[in-house]
C-alpha cells in the first residue's frame, strides 16, 4: 500500500496532507510543496532489515575534559558565542539582505584562520573571485582561508570530507540543494535536508559549521523552524540601513548565555567592534529636550544605555497614529491605556511617535517607565534633567515593579557621568552606586513628583 504524500509550506513550514493554492497557516499563495520522504533516498542509506552498529555508552560521572574554545580576537563576536568557538558546533546566522552577514563572517573566518583553524568558506551566492575581491577590500587578502563556490550538497560534503577543515562557513543555506530531494532549492525540504547533513558532518568530524540563513519579511529566518532546533546557536544580525550600528544578537546558545549582544559599527573597511556601546548610542544626544529620556537596560549580560525619544502632536485625523521603532507596539498601547485609566492623562486626539535611538531594538519590560517618562515629557513639553536615567516595569494597576540587575544598570550609568536615577521602590540597588535615587511606588506618584501633576 502506497504511503500518502505530505505537503508543507515553504514560507512558514506548516504541514498538510493535501496540496492547496493557499497556505491556511500563513495565508501565502503558491507556497505548498510536496515533501520527499526520507525513505526515498539512496537504498544504501535507508534503514533496512540489517541491524545497526553498537553505540558507545559512557557514564554521566565520567570525567572528560571539555573541548577548548577558539577565540577569534573579535571581542564582540566571542562574547556572543559564549567565549569563543566550540568545536563540533553548528551555528545559524540570520539577517536582512545587505546588513553585513557575509562581511562579518568573512572577517571572522580570516581571524579564526589566523588563530590556527583550518577554514573553508563556501559561497553559493558569489563566485570565488568576487569573495576574494571583497576580502581584498577588507584588507584580508593574505588570510589563509580556502574559498569555494558551490551549491550542490554532495559536492560540498565530498570536498569537506577530503579537506578535513576545523571551520566551515556556508553562505547561504538557502542556496544549497541536495540531489536526493525532489524540490526546488530554498524550499522547506531542501533547507531541512541540507541543514541536517551539514550539522551531522559537524558532529561527526568535530568541525564547526556556520550557516547563513535568509530572513522573511517578518524578520524570521526563512525555512522551517526545525532548522533552529538542529543547530547549537542561533544568531541574528540586526540594524537599520540608515544607522552605522549593527547588533549581533544571540537568541539560542547551548554553550553560553542567550540574549547576549555584540555591537559593531559599519565602516568603509568593514565591521569594527564597539567596546562601549552605551557611549556610542548616546554620542548624538544633545541638550535636554522634551520627549528624550535615557533608559538603562540589560542586553544579555551587559548593561546598555540608550535614548528613548517620544513625540506627541495633535492629529488632524479622526484616528490618531501610533508609530513605534525599536520597541513593541502592543506594549506602547498598554502604557498609554494605563496613563489614561490610572493617572487621568488622555492621549485621545494626539499622534504618538516612539523611537529607540541608534537602531537597537529593546524588548525587556524594564523600559516601561522610561517610555512613560518620554511620553509625558513630550506631552507636557517639559524635559527631564540630562544626567538622569530611568528604568522600571509598569503593571496594569499602575504600580511600579522593580527589575533585575539594578546594581549593574546604575554602575553603567555612573560610569557614563549620570548623577541621578528614577527607579521603582522595593528594588535592590546593592552597594553604593554613587547616584541619587528617586524611588517611587506607582505611576501616579511618578507623574506627581516628576511633572507636578497627578
Amino acid at each position: 500500500m502506497a504511503k500518502s504524500a505530505s505537503f508543507s509550506c515553504s514560507a512558514c513550514g506548516a504541514v498538510s496532507s493535501k496540496w492547496s493554492g493557499r497556505c491556511d497557516a500563513c495565508g501565502e499563495w503558491n507556497t505548498i510543496v510536496e515533501d520527499t520522504p526520507l525513505s526515498a533516498g539512496p537504498a544504501s542509506k535507508s534503514l533496512g532489515a540489517k541491524r545497526g552498529t553498537t553505540l558507545t555508552l559512557t557514564d554521566l560521572s565520567a570525567e572528560e575534559t571539555p573541548p577548548p574554545r577558539t577565540q577569534s580576537g573579535i571581542t564582540e563576536l566571542d562574547r556572543v558565542l559564549g567565549g569563543g568557538m566550540v568545536p563540533a558546533s553548528a551555528i545559524l546566522v540570520g539577517g536582512d539582505p545587505g546588513i553585513g552577514k557575509s562581511t562579518l563572517l568573512l572577517q571572522a573566518a580570516a581571524r579564526f584562520a589566523g588563530a590556527g583553524l583550518k577554514t573553508v568558506y563556501v559561497s553559493g551566492e558569489e563566485a570565488s573571485a568576487q569573495v576574494r575581491m571583497r576580502a581584498q577590500r577588507l584588507g584580508l587578502g593574505d588570510a589563509p582561508v580556502k574559498l569555494a563556490a558551490a551549491t550542490s550538497l554532495r559536492d560540498i560534503l565530498t570536498t569537506l570530507e577530503a579537506e578535513k577543515p576545523d571551520l566551515v562557513v556556508i553562505d547561504s543555506i538557502q542556496t544549497v540543494w541536495a540531489d536526493n530531494v525532489d524540490s526546488a532549492p530554498g524550499s522547506v525540504s531542501q533547507v531541512r535536508a541540507a541543514a541536517h547533513e551539514l550539522t551531522s558532518f559537524a558532529k561527526r568530524k568535530g568541525a564547526s559549521v556556520i550557516l547563513v540563513g535568509h530572513v522573511t519579511k517578518e524578520g524570521q529566518i526563512a525555512g522551517p523552524r526545525v532548522v533552529e532546533h538542529m543547530v547549537d546557536t542561533v544568531l541574528y544580525f540586526e540594524g537599520e540601513r540608515g544607522h552605522q550600528f549593527r547588533i549581533l544578537r544571540s537568541v539560542k546558545n547551548r554553550f553560553g548565555p542567550a540574549d547576549e549582544i555584540g555591537v559593531f559599527e559599519m565602516t568603509g573597511g568593514g565591521l569594527a567592534e564597539v567596546a562601549n556601546p552605551s557611549e556610542l548610542f548616546l554620542s548624538g544626544r544633545g541638550d535636554p529636550a522634551p520627549g528624550s529620556v535615557v533608559f538603562a537596560g540589560i542586553e544579555g549580560t551587559r548593561p546598555v544605555l540608550v535614548e528613548m525619544q517620544a513625540l506627541v502632536a495633535p492629529t488632524p485625523h479622526s484616528q490618531p497614529r501610533r508609530a513605534v521603532v525599536g520597541w513593541d507596539g502592543a506594549r506602547l498601547a498598554m502604557i498609554l491605556a494605563v496613563l489614561e485609566a490610572r493617572c487621568g492623562i488622555p492621549f485621545a486626539g494626539l499622534d504618538v511617535y516612539l523611537n529607540v535611538a541608534g537602531g537597537i531594538k529593546i524588548s525587556e519590560p524594564a523600559a516601561d517607565l522610561a517610555v512613560a517618562a518620554a511620553l509625558l515629557s513630550a506631552r507636557e513639553d517639559s524635559s527631564l534633567p540630562a544626567e538622569t536615567v530611568v528604568f522600571g516595569e509598569i503593571s496594569l494597576s499602575g504600580a511600579l515593579r522593580p527589575v533585575g540587575q539594578t546594581e549593574n544598570r546604575l554602575k553603567e550609568a555612573q560610569k557614563l557621568g549620570f548623577t541621578s536615577a528614577i527607579v521603582p521602590a522595593g528594588g535592590k540597588p546593592g552597594g553604593k552606586s554613587g547616584l541619587t535615587l528617586t524611588q517611587l511606588g506607582d505611576l501616579t506618584a511618578f507623574v506627581g513628583d516628576i511633572f507636578g501633576a497627578g
